[in-house]
């Protein structure tokens, strides 16, 4: 059966923005979860999944453009400050605590994400589909 689906998005004005590590096959071979939520309601607006690099980054701030945002809360990481505009930009832990929250209960529900583990991906396409599907479910109540 096709459904079409719309999106509908809103106008939010400020964002926080994390990074969280994992890994596929080893260690060495790290893979990032960017992601950001609406600052005041925390609901998950967008999420990459991609090497911890400045072009991720700048994927994740496209896939934003539509919402209007006016203000970005992260940590120090260089990306941060290298892409943002200072005036746009607050760097500071008392501003992300909903985020780094989100980031720990995904880390608590997808093994592949928790630090020290046995359960982890051996291919990137793989690694990138089981995590995008919990997150399209749990977050945006929809699989793709």
């Amino acid at each position: 059966m096709n459904c079409p689906q719309s999106v509908m998005v809103v106008k939010v004005d400020e964002a926080q923005m994390d990074e969280m590590w994992s890994f596929v096959q080893s260690k060495k071979q790290q893979r990032w979860l960017w992601s950001a939520i609406d600052h005041r309601s925390g609901k998950m607006l967008a999420y990459v999944l991609a090497p911890h690099e400045d072009a991720a980054l700048a994927k994740l701030r496209q896939l934003l453009r539509p919402f209007g945002l006016t203000h970005f809360y992260t940590d120090a990481w260089g990306a941060y400050l290298r892409l943002l505009d200072p005036q746009e930009h607050t760097v500071g832990k008392a501003n992300t605590q909903k985020i780094e929250r989100k980031h720990l209960t995904l880390r608590t529900r997808i093994k592949r994400l928790a630090r020290k583990t046995i359960c982890f991906s051996k291919s990137i396409w793989l690694h990138d589909v089981v995590i995008g599907l919990f997150i399209n479910r749990h977050e945006f109540g929809r699989a793709i």
